[in-house]
């Protein structure tokens, strides 16, 4: 007998069972490097809304003022950057805005019972913003009429009631402010919070979409709007005849002509210049007590960005409109043209024959 195995043909060798584990491996590898890039993206989007609250946090510290032993800052930029991003990126990055509050409290000292509260209130606060306004089918376009009311009323007034109603809360229980303390302290932080909002976030939601104007015309009339609401901003905000009406005219212009882009950023100046002068008492900010000069400066912020605000919505949805006529007129002529018979059709009408009746 020869020692050689025996051999066996193809068709008898049982089937390698090697590529089916390996096979079944792949997808898995393929669905854990997927995974790990959504994490990684949820934390870089998180790090970066933590570092844009931190950021508008270290704006808004830079103007406060003292209500009854409680420091308020009359304007809040970041209340508007977490309504922004939610909107934008989805209520799910909300670590992102609790983290960003958490990095302003700690600046300011020692965790407490306050700046617990503060971080809960400036929290839930934006959530609350986000979805009351995705419940009324809210478009970050701010193209119509109605986004700019919900925004105005459901995310600016009524949302920021948590944080201004939290946040004055745990002072009262923390700090020792006195309950008789407790609504003026309350209405400057409501008014701050809901002033960065009707500021901050329609000038972020604008600045997504912004494209530069390729007509030079246009490019020089945005930077003379910008120019002249700065200067008449300052003027008017630090002058000590009231004069604050004169602002309005450019909010109009800046409206009409530019609608979201240049509301909000006319607005935006308009609100820094007036906060500025307002934590200075200088101009017509110095003839009041704190409590009026807070009460002026929240209303001529809140006037002025709810102006401009439905006024850009309302140019925007009305040049929509006019967009989807010509369309549809557009698409009826060509219509016209193809069903007409040849020789007969609505461009072979004599000169002056605009009703369609031939003369002669």
């Amino acid at each position: 007998m020869s020692g050689v195995a025996p051999t066996h043909s193809t068709a008898d060798r049982a089937p390698d069972p090697s590529p089916a584990p390996h096979g079944r491996a792949r997808p898995e590898r393929g669905t854990g490097r997927i995974r790990g890039r959504l994490l990684a993206g949820y934390v870089l989007r998180v790090a970066l809304i933590a570092l844009g609250y931190y950021a508008g946090g270290l704006v808004g510290l830079l103007r406060h003022v003292t209500v009854e032993g409680a420091t308020v800052t009359p304007f809040w930029p970041p209340t508007g950057i977490a309504v922004a991003c939610l909107l934008l990126f989805g209520a799910g990055l909300w670590p992102g805005v609790t983290l960003g509050a958490l990095l302003v409290v700690s600046g300011m000292g020692p965790l407490s019972l306050t700046a617990v509260g503060f971080i809960a209130g400036n929290t839930l606060a934006p959530l609350l913003s986000c979805a009351l306004l995705r419940r009324t089918g809210f478009r970050t376009d701010l193209d119509r009429f109605r986004d700019a009311v919900c925004l105005v009323f459901l995310g600016a007034f009524l949302g920021m009631l948590v944080s201004a109603t939290v946040g004055t809360l745990m002072t009262v229980a923390g700090d020792g402010l006195t309950l008789s303390d407790f609504w003026p302290v309350w209405s400057a932080w409501w008014a701050g919070d809901a002033v960065g909002v009707l500021v901050v976030t329609p000038l972020l939601l604008a600045l997504r979409k912004l494209e530069v104007p390729r007509d030079r015309a246009q490019v020089a009339e945005a930077v003379a709007l910008a120019a002249a609401t700065a200067a008449l901003a300052l003027l008017v905000t630090r002058s000590t005849i009231s004069l604050l009406f004169l602002i309005y005219p450019l909010l109009v212009w800046a409206a009409l002509r530019f609608q979201l882009a240049g509301a909000a950023v006319c607005t935006a100046i308009l609100s820094v210049c007036a906060t500025w002068a307002a934590t200075d008492r200088a101009g017509v900010f110095a003839r009041q007590d704190l409590i009026e000069d807070m009460i002026s400066l929240q209303a001529l912020n809140g006037s002025a960005a709810l102006t401009a605000l439905l006024l850009a919505a309302v140019t925007a949805e009305r040049r929509n409109t006019q967009r989807r006529i010509a369309a549809a007129c557009d698409d009826l002529a060509e219509m016209v043209d193809v069903l007409a018979p040849k020789g007969r059709g609505p461009r072979n009408f004599p000169a002056g024959g605009r009703t369609g009746q031939r003369h002669g």
